[in-house]
């Protein structure tokens, strides 16, 4: 697929003929430097921006053919997406905002789905705490538990740890993984630190909106290597 913005002569390709497939059950970080095309390519798979060109599949359906309409229904119902600033909302308890998701769609949470969720990320004992009493890390538990509330396809990972510590984003790291291998949860997750690409299945490097290359079972060392490279190359 590709995405521009622009016309004419300020037009930007922000991807360029990029193909590639994310297979179930696997963890993929996507790197590059900045200006690569990572949240654009973040946001054209998870349907909340459209490409230019080409197609975007998930899970069976291919999202160009949906209205805005259906492609809402569908991002609800089978894509999770996780920010970097949590975005919750503050006047709602971790419940309350795991069970937005369902609420918005027109369903009503069950607490046992709530509870069993929320138990799953570690925060079973907050439940009824609203994000300001909660810190970072589990703020950012509470976000990864209401993109699972949906039992989503794929979850997206917008630099999720980018906003912790460093302690707490290798806990939040670890959940992942564990998500990935215990639920068999397929998650695709753009980052710009190596030890955090380290946890994923492969990496994936995009340098000036094309594919650069990939990395299986990566190393920090490895990867940060692959970057240096990336970021010294002439433009």
């Amino acid at each position: 697929m590709s995405r521009n913005y622009g016309t004419g002569d300020g037009a930007v390709c922000a991807l360029d003929d990029v193909t590639l497939g994310f297979a179930a059950g696997t963890f993929t970080a996507v790197m590059g430097p900045s200006g690569s095309g990572k949240s654009t390519l973040l946001q054209c798979a998870a349907g909340l921006d459209r490409p230019s060109s080409g197609r975007v599949e998930v899970a069976g359906t291919d999202l160009a053919g949906l209205s805005e309409t259906k492609l809402t229904v569908l991002r609800r119902q089978r894509i999770g997406f996780v920010f970097q600033e949590f975005n919750l909302l503050p006047s709602l308890t971790a419940e309350q905002n795991v069970g937005l998701p369902l609420r918005l769609a027109g369903h009503r949470p069950k607490p046992a789905e709530v509870a069993a969720v929320l138990a799953e990320v570690g925060l079973k004992s907050r439940a009824r705490h609203r994000p300001g009493e909660m810190s970072g890390g589990q703020q950012q538990r509470v976000a990864i538990a209401r993109a699972l509330i949906t039992c989503p396809a794929v979850l997206f990972a917008d630099e999720p740890t980018g906003a912790l510590d460093t302690v707490t984003s290798r806990e939040i790291l670890a959940l992942l993984r564990g998500l990935v291998d215990e639920r068999a949860q397929t998650i695709v997750m753009v980052t710009h630190d190596p030890v955090a690409a380290s946890y994923a299945d492969r990496v994936v490097f995009l340098a000036d909106g094309r594919l650069a290359g990939e990395l299986p079972n990566p190393s920090p060392q490895a990867v940060a290597e692959r970057m240096a490279r990336l970021e010294a190359a002439p433009c």
